[in-house]
């Protein structure tokens, strides 16, 4: 006799249907926030029943933090670093600009908003929304400044806190000013200078001089010795 089919094993056979929840709980969040959201009105923006959508989340709580991850996932899916580059520098500008740009969305200031405000009861949603986009970016971007690392163009010892400290610098004011609304968005302009500059600062860090660069460092010292 086969056994009866759970409702678990249901909501992992159908994607399609649990995609359709999140853009619809998506929606509902960002208009209403957390507390303002219920779990009728995602139902019915979302176009399923009430007891559908139980089946596929148990809770507000558990369809919030799976939107989170979900976010956050696809977020990191469109951010790539230049194949083989031996240069770190326009990786590093190319990933500070990309990182910035999503984060400054109006959409994305709004979720970071929603979250702040919610984790306070439910600390867990603070949680994933850490692990699933700050943790996650500076795990991947440490990963690739130790390849940089090995190859002896940089010069550090923790990875992930050069990693933090680098998309520290590329947030630099541009995000703030979003986050408490003294600014709708930055300009790619506005970005592409924070970014340069976040560049600049790490490299000075953490760049491993060239030797052209030290010959001229010492050549230039004994002129001013002469």
């Amino acid at each position: 006799m086969e056994a009866p089919t759970t409702d678990a094993q249901v909501a992992a056979h159908e994607p399609a249907k649990r995609r359709q929840i999140l853009d619809g709980a998506r929606r509902v969040f960002l208009a209403d926030g957390f507390d303002g959201a219920s779990m009728n009105d995602i139902a019915r923006v979302a176009g399923v029943s009430k007891g559908t959508l139980y089946v596929y989340f148990d809770s507000k709580e558990t369809l919030f933090e799976a939107l989170i991850r979900d976010d956050r996932k696809q977020q990191a899916e469109r951010i790539v670093f230049p194949a083989g580059a031996a240069d770190p520098r326009a990786p590093l500008a190319a990933f500070g600009r990309q990182l910035i740009a999503l984060m400054t969305q109006p959409e994305m200031i709004a979720q970071v908003r929603i979250v702040i405000a919610a984790t306070a009861k439910f600390p867990s949603l603070g949680r994933a929304f850490y692990e699933s986009g700050p943790c996650f970016g500076e795990i991947r971007l440490a990963e690739r400044l130790e390849v940089w690392r090995q190859a002896g163009v940089l010069q550090f010892d923790d990875g992930r806190r050069a990693a933090r400290q680098f998309i520290d610098l590329c947030k630099s004011g541009v995000f703030t000013a979003c986050l408490f609304g003294a600014a709708d968005t930055a300009s790619p302009a506005e970005i592409a200078r924070n970014v340069d500059a976040a560049v600049e600062v790490f490299m000075r860090a953490y760049g491993v001089p060239s030797a052209a660069s030290m010959s001229l460092a010492i050549v230039g010292g004994a002129a001013i010795e002469a």
